[in-house]
């Protein structure tokens, strides 16, 4: 079987492949390699003996916890002690075999241990593949805010392999979802169209419409960051990789408020309505984008309304975000479908008003 690879034109080019069965073609980006890391949660450990069955390399199984409890400074350092004691040199690997998180981490492990080590990702959950896996952004959390210390470390392939999926739950699915729908908002609006199209088709593994709806996302983040690896400063219009981070100021917010229960899409989702309510108020789209919004995310089983949330609390968590500059908070929005733009320090009071416009009956 043959896979099409998607080109990643960043400082060390890389290439991500999609599709069912691609772990196995691991062993052909390890040649060279005299150990391999494989930084795992623990629900993932069945897994490592067909991942590991045709690798000559002597093998180093690290299990971390799931999801954002992975992302520690204490498991981080457990990594490197890992390392250390089974002797690990710059001419080793690390593999990220899990979700967006434990991809995150052992990203950060391979770019911090001996200065930077070579890294594949191997994402297992449709989140990791289609954004976090992707793009050479490594980090940890810290309890101050999410993703607040880390590198960019370009990974050397990134292996998608769709057969993960199967064994997600829905929410899961749906979350990733939301990371895919985002490409759609910001840059190609045919993953809408085809979403809308077939909502229970995108969310079903194995189903072509999800496939395609992967590689058109992959497709989006590969574009971006090979134009802006180390997201440059965005000005208006021109905008680089900042344009990924649509819905993610309060995302990311309401992910701390919720001390990370929330799934990242679920956060996500509530921030690009959000984000669609500020650009109706500062006059850059008109209601029926806004709306768009709220149906397609509907469509995906995604909230749209965080009600809970305390403002003053959310806004003080906002200005951890990495797109502030000082005190001011930047904002990705919309002018029109795909076309996204940097807007600085909106009026506190056009703020609060999209907020409660975001909560509105």
């Amino acid at each position: 079987m043959t896979w099409e690879p998607i080109d990643v034109a960043a400082e060390q080019p890389y290439q991500v492949l999609i599709g069912s069965g691609v772990s196995r073609l691991l062993p052909q980006f390890l040649d060279g390699v005299e150990r391999v890391a494989i930084i795992h949660p623990a629900g993932l450990a069945s897994a490592l003996p067909a991942i590991t069955a045709e690798l000559e390399q002597q093998v180093t199984s690290i299990r971390v916890p799931e999801a954002e409890a992975g992302k520690t400074a204490e498991v981080l350092e457990g990594c490197w002690e890992a390392l250390a004691g089974a002797g690990f040199t710059r001419s080793d690997a690390i593999l990220g075999l899990g979700g967006g998180a434990t991809t995150d981490l052992a990203g950060f492990v391979a770019a911090t241990w001996l200065r930077g080590v070579k890294y594949v990702a191997m994402p297992t959950s449709l989140l990791a593949m289609v954004d976090a896996a992707v793009g050479g952004k490594t980090g940890i959390n810290l309890a101050a805010g999410k993703n607040l210390v880390g590198a960019f470390h370009e990974p050397f392939t990134v292996l998608g392999d769709l057969d993960f999926l199967e064994t997600l739950p829905s929410s899961e699915l749906r979350s990733g979802m939301a990371e895919v729908l985002k490409c759609g908002f910001i840059a190609d609006p045919e993953i809408l169209t085809e979403f809308e199209a077939d909502p229970s088709g995108a969310l079903e593994p194995g189903n072509p419409v999800q496939a395609r709806l992967i590689r058109r996302a992959v497709a989006v983040k590969a574009a971006v960051v090979s134009a802006d690896l180390r997201e440059r400063t965005s000005d208006g219009t021109d905008i680089g990789r900042e344009a990924l981070n649509y819905g993610h100021t309060l995302g990311h917010a309401i992910e701390r408020q919720e001390h990370f229960r929330w799934r990242h899409g679920e956060a996500v989702a509530v921030g690009m309505v959000f984000a669609a309510e500020l650009a109706r108020r500062l006059d850059l789209i008109d209601g029926d984008l806004v709306a768009r919004h709220r149906d397609v995310l509907d469509l995906a089983g995604l909230p749209t309304r965080y009600e809970d949330g305390s403002w003053l609390d959310l806004r003080n968590a906002m200005s951890l975000d990495k797109k502030s500059r000082g005190s001011k908070l930047r904002f990705v929005l919309l002018k029109a479908l795909g076309v996204p733009v940097i807007v600085p320090d909106p009026a506190e009071g056009v703020l609060i008003d999209a907020f409660l416009g975001l909560n509105a009956k």
